[in-house]
């Protein structure tokens, strides 16, 4: 099942449980739990791990290491600091609110660590209807893991995001061979995706898209509707990376955002 309705992955404490068996794929996961007080223990076995507050906040404990985490009112207010967990632990999290564990099969142990909010880059991109907020927490370049990698889109209501539509399914120069999956909040939003499968999904809190292989994009926020995203990659190179390749037809697109304003309605969260 590519599009997943909120609900139909959940597991036990998890609202949403995605694994690289009912993916049906080999790296990329994600697991989503509303805490409520009451804590949760879990083991990251094969996999590597964020602990990501989308609302609320936790306490984040693993290998003899407490963690504090602020988090944020909603993923709209701003950045939020973070955990990571490496394979092979356990790992307990309590707290109140929406919790996102980002995951991916993994083979270098690395330790537990802090992400600060403060250090989150926020990226804006494209213009126009074009223009959306990345929050680029766990790029490559930014936060380091063994395989896993994963941002934050927020798009505007009435804008276009992952436009224009890329793929990341061939290994070559320019492009890497990546496991995607979309995670939806506001909203509601449409998610296309096209050229081996074909998806286009109404998307709002809670959903989830899977893009094993092809196009990915637009993804639209209805007008008043503003749309969040968080991505999760994963694949099998050695070296991180988030190389893609556009579709040639609209390529062209990424030129006309010369000649256009940025949205003024981001950053998102600004006073």
């Amino acid at each position: 099942m590519t599009y997943i309705p909120f609900g139909a992955a959940a597991s036990g404490p998890w609202a949403v449980k995605v694994t690289p068996e009912s993916a049906g794929w080999t790296y990329s996961g994600l697991r989503i739990i509303d805490l409520a007080g009451e804590p949760v223990e879990f083991a990251t076995g094969s996999e590597e791990m964020l602990v990501l507050p989308l609302s609320g906040a936790c306490e984040v404990e693993a290998d003899g290491v407490r963690l504090s985490l602020a988090g944020r009112e909603s993923v709209f207010a701003a950045p939020t600091d973070f955990a990571y967990l490496p394979i092979g632990t356990t790992a307990r999290i309590s707290g109140r609110g929406r919790i996102a564990l980002p995951s991916a099969r993994a083979t270098r142990r690395l330790p537990v660590r802090y992400g600060p909010a403060s250090e989150v880059p926020v990226e804006i991109r494209g213009a126009g209807q074009a223009t959306r907020q990345v929050n680029n927490f766990c790029a490559p370049e930014t936060f380091e893991c063994d395989k896993l990698v994963a941002v934050e889109v927020l798009t505007p209501g009435g804008n276009w995001s992952s436009y224009p539509p890329h793929k990341h399914d061939t290994l070559g120069e320019g492009e890497a061979v990546l496991e995607e999956i979309y995670y939806f909040e506001g909203g509601p939003g449409y998610q296309r995706v096209y050229g081996t499968h074909d998806v286009l999904a109404e998307v709002s809190p809670g959903d989830v898209v899977l893009v094993p292989h092809g196009y990915h994009g637009p993804s639209m926020a209805a007008p008043g509707y503003d749309l969040y995203y968080l991505n999760v990659l994963a694949g099998p190179a050695e070296k991180r990376s988030m190389a893609f390749c556009d579709d040639p037809r609209h390529a062209w697109i990424r030129s006309s955002w010369a000649g256009q304003p940025i949205d003024p309605r981001v950053p998102f969260g600004r006073d």
